[in-house]
């Protein structure tokens, strides 16, 4: 069973209040969790102490036995301290432009700088 750390949404329309979960990978992103382990007011300024919220002990045993927490809660824990923070995140190869699409981006390149020049 693949464990996910990750955020389940709340909160009214346009007042999203997010619990940070851990639930099985399978299971909807609003629907069966196995435990809350914090929370995320996205509405209160960045600086606010009540911004994120966490279980940092919980959360350590659920990193050992080896959940994987997603992009947004990784973050979260980076700035906790919990896990090491991570650097940006690598663009996939599967959205790089094709090779037509690089061969008329070049074009235009040269194109536009015989105009300048």
């Amino acid at each position: 069973m693949s464990l996910k750390i990750r955020l389940a949404r709340g909160g009214a329309k346009k007042r999203p209040f997010y619990s940070i979960v851990v639930a099985d990978a399978r299971s909807p992103r609003d629907g069966r969790f196995i435990e809350k382990l914090g929370t995320y007011n996205p509405m209160l300024e960045k600086g606010h102490a009540d911004r994120v919220t966490l279980k940092e002990e919980r959360l350590k045993h659920w990193l050992g036995v080896g959940a994987q927490p997603t992009d947004r809660v990784a973050r979260f824990l980076g700035e906790a301290g919990i896990v090491e923070k991570r650097t940006q995140r690598e663009t996939p190869l599967k959205s790089t432009p094709k090779a037509k699409a690089q061969e008329r981006a070049k074009e235009a390149a040269e194109a536009a700088a015989a105009a300048r020049g």
